[in-house]
């Protein structure tokens, strides 16, 4: 059993209309391509996984991820997708635009005490579910929160919450060149999403103004800045 990790950035969670253009995307914004990834059952969603270099979260990755026109979700149909992927006006974004950076996942070492503590405040960060999928190095399984309806809250600034079992998809990813040097979040109601992120442990610096979660990576490309604020 691994040691518990105290709470950080898990991952980015870039959307795409489809798989083939986020892993386009990536390439063309920053400069490498992406690792292998895997299908989600649950969700009916499949992802390609990219390495970050962080020294405050080692086990850092940005996930691209997409509906997978293949599969059913084994969730049951009035349920939604995680992350707002059936939001039809999120989809419209991305035809329009692209894909892009429209949430976040940190990870806890107690995924129900924090969800707790966000009840405690009034915030319903989703029901804790239990998830898998297959990997090259054995099935993955974590526990993560997850609305019914799949909303992001704070316009996808507070982050949905994960605890991983034994397995973590990062440390079978290669290195990619590519280092998270900053993460902040905005929202109109800073001091309310900061108490939030407080509750469950987080330190990650909010700003008064616009909703938008900005991520500061170093790249092959150079720095790149990337932005939310298309995707609220």
């Amino acid at each position: 059993m691994n040691a518990p990790q105290p709470p950080q950035i898990d991952h980015l969670v870039v959307a795409a209309r489809t798989l083939d253009e986020g892993v386009a995307w990536c390439k063309a914004t920053l400069g490498v391509a992406p690792g292998p990834g895997g299908e989600h059952a649950l969700f009916g969603t499949h992802n390609r996984l990219v390495r970050l270099t962080c020294a405050e979260a080692p086990r850092a990755y940005l996930e691209i991820i997409a509906i997978n026109p293949q599969t059913t979700p084994t969730r049951p149909a009035e349920l939604k997708r995680w992350f707002d992927l059936d939001d039809p006006a999120l989809q419209a974004r991305l035809a329009q635009h692209g894909p892009q950076l429209v949430h976040w996942v940190a990870s806890v070492p107690d995924i129900d005490a924090a969800t707790a503590q966000l009840h405690a405040l009034g915030l319903e960060r989703g029901r804790v579910l239990t998830a898998s999928r297959p990997s090259p190095q054995g099935l993955l399984q974590w526990r993560i929160s997850v609305r019914d309806d799949g909303q992001r809250l704070f316009n996808g600034a507070l982050p949905t919450l994960i605890q991983w079992g034994d397995a973590h998809p990062a440390r079978s990813l290669p290195p990619s060149g590519l280092a998270l040097h900053a993460l902040s979040v905005g929202h109109p109601e800073a001091r309310t999403l900061q108490a939030a992120l407080g509750a469950t442990g987080l330190d990650t610096p909010v700003v008064s103004g616009p909703a938008a979660i900005m991520a500061e990576l170093d790249t092959p490309r150079g720095r790149v800045t990337l932005s939310s604020a298309l995707a609220r």
